[in-house]
């Protein structure tokens, strides 16, 4: 499982359940990108779901909703975060056999925070097993942390015992490229943790997250 161990998650997600729900900026500002996409891809995937914030707004918007992790305890949170609207499911996405423990395929797959704890030849095992779960016309959404973001600096008082590779920007261009995933809408969030900051401008070289959407390659 990449650079962290079972254990190591489940402790994480433990504290981050005693810690609360709250929306964070960051994770305002995941919404604002995915909400214009939500109405015509009804059927999402959270891969690598962790707390379960992302899939219950994925419910509560109406989306038939499924939730992917390794970590018994993070699915044990996101099925009472979304009072079990959510079809959680255990898998490795690491294994060749995942595609085939997951029942359907999605028209959106998102992930926030999942690329990053595994090498680059894992992180291409899990695109491609992500990929075998696209629909046609379905989206990969990808949010990672940024190389470049001072948040790197405070991020282990945060995050104790859990190891992370951060991507810059072009990386994560070529993630999706070497996979074969046309990028339609990329940048970088959270630049500064407020109300305002100027992700345009400078969210690709210092925001806090990277993401990119994309699609199949034709």
């Amino acid at each position: 499982m990449g650079q962290c161990t079972v254990s190591n998650w489940d402790g994480f997600w433990a504290r981050a359940e005693a810690s609360g729900s709250d929306a964070s900026w960051s994770k305002k500002r995941i919404i604002h990108i995915l909400s214009p996409f939500l109405l015509n891809h009804p059927k999402v995937l959270d891969a690598g779901c962790g707390s379960g914030f992302f899939s219950k707004f994925f419910c509560d918007q109406g989306l038939v909703t499924s939730s992917l992790d390794y970590s018994p305890v993070a699915l044990a949170l996101t099925a009472r975060c979304t009072n079990n609207r959510s079809q959680t499911i255990r898998a490795d996405l690491l294994a060749p056999s995942s595609p085939g423990l997951v029942p359907n395929t999605f028209d959106m797959i998102f992930s926030d925070g999942l690329f990053e704890h595994f090498s680059p030849d894992e992180q291409d095992i899990m695109m491609k097993n992500l990929v075998a779960l696209l629909a046609v016309d379905g989206l990969l959404v990808t949010f990672v942390p940024n190389r470049w973001s001072p948040w790197q600096v405070v991020r282990p008082l945060f995050m104790p015992g859990i190891k992370e590779d951060p991507f810059d920007y072009p990386g994560l261009l070529d993630l999706y490229a070497r996979n074969g995933i046309t990028v339609i809408l990329s940048g970088g969030i959270n630049t500064i943790p407020f109300r305002w900051s100027p992700d345009t401008l400078l969210g690709r070289r210092f925001g806090m997250l990277l993401f990119a959407v994309g699609k199949r390659a034709l």
